[in-house]
């Protein structure tokens, strides 16, 4: 039995009955995948609010009122064979599947993912099931994502060591007349012969000017003598994310990359630390973005600090100005300041890490992604 898949759905209970509700419909194919441990286009999940027990009283969902997972005959072989613990609902259509199959079992009050729901969708499963009352959830099952269990984290760190070997192996290929394309179709390749199942996102590779444009798509410029160079990639191990983002320069910097790449780097060093569980994560966006904006530069920082890590590339808890909430325990989150000047350039320094219960011994940041962080000038 998937004993951590277990473990999530029984934490996501208490929030399905604090509504009043009977049961939860999932369908974030992310949240799908947490609680259930299929990855699947086209998945959702049925997950009563009441724990079933089995004979000897011990919370199991192999039992009458067991979870419910619904896809379609592509993943009906994958689902059997990954979630042996759930009963399988095979249907072409899984959402007026499961609204017939919650009628079925007398659900009247049911909670949904309201925040990825379409309308459309909404429309079709009501008229479905005219006698239950539907409510948001909310993102009850991203916040039980927030903190990783040490085997996640373990995938993270996996996909984020893969990110860095990546980039050292393409580092020497940064010269002059190489494209921004060329480089990342180089940096992709080099990320899925190291081992990544994909790419945790689209590569921004941004030379002169470019920088400036903190997502940039890579276009056919070539670098030039006196270029910065930000690349910003990531690779995907087994559903996780990595993400990292570092600046060369080709040539000796010129006295305003030097300065504006030191100021990022303080930055940067300043929201690390203050990336402790209990933080807030306005304190946290605040410890960089107060030492950029002393300098004169608050102006060409205007993107958060941050973003959790995990199944999905951007995930809570965001770290910028207006954002609530605090780190706690085992939260993997980037901290990626940048500086970005029209017409010129940029810098942005970014790395993945585990903010933890910090001991004696250890610090209360684990950083995931090893690349140097000094200033590589090629």
């Amino acid at each position: 039995m998937p004993v951590a898949q277990l473990r999530r759905r029984e934490r996501l209970r208490p929030a399905v009955a604090a509504l009043g509700a009977d049961a939860a419909l999932i369908t974030s194919p992310a949240n799908v995948r947490y609680l259930s441990g299929l990855a699947s286009s086209n998945a959702a999940l049925l997950v009563p609010a009441a724990s079933p027990a089995t004979s000897t009283g011990a919370s199991t969902d192999a039992s009458i009122g067991a979870t419910i997972l619904a896809t379609d005959s592509r993943y009906e072989g994958t689902a059997r064979e990954d979630c042996p613990d759930l009963e399988i609902l095979i249907e072409r259509f899984i959402e007026p599947a499961l609204a017939r199959v919650a009628a079925t079992l007398g659900v009247r009050r049911l909670a949904f993912e309201a925040h990825e729901m379409t309308v459309e969708r909404y429309e079709a499963f009501t008229a479905a099931v005219p006698g239950t009352e539907l409510v948001p959830l909310g993102r009850a099952v991203e916040e039980i994502r927030m903190a990783k269990d040490e085997e996640e984290i373990a995938l993270i760190a996996r996909a984020c060591e893969i990110t860095s070997r990546a980039f050292e192996e393409i580092v020497p290929l940064i010269r002059p007349g190489v494209t921004e394309r060329e480089l990342a179709i180089s940096l992709e390749r080099a990320m899925i012969d190291l081992g990544g199942d994909g790419l945790a996102f689209d590569t921004i590779v941004a030379s002169g000017p470019n920088g400036a444009i903190p997502h940039h798509v890579p276009s056919g410029r070539p670098f030039a003598a006196g270029d910065m160079i930000t690349v910003d990639c990531g690779a995907r191990y087994q559903g996780y994310h990595a993400d990292m983002t570092r600046t060369v320069v080709l040539g000796p910097p010129a006295p305003w990359q030097q300065d504006i790449y030191d100021l990022v780097a303080a930055a940067q060093a300043a929201g690390i630390e203050a990336a402790v569980p209990g933080a807030d994560v306005q304190a946290v966006d605040a410890a960089a973005r107060d030492l950029i904006e002393g300098a004169g530069h608050g102006g060409h920082f205007q993107h958060g600090l941050g973003h959790g890590v995990g199944l999905e590339i951007h995930e809570a808890p965001i770290m910028g100005y207006g954002r609530t909430g605090t780190l706690g325990d085992r939260v993997p989150i980037t901290v990626e300041p940048g500086i970005y000047l029209p017409g010129q350039g940029g810098v942005r320094i970014e790395d993945t890490l585990v903010v933890r219960a910090g001991t004696e011994t250890a610090a209360p940041q684990e950083l995931l992604t090893t690349t140097t962080r000094e200033l590589l000038v090629l």
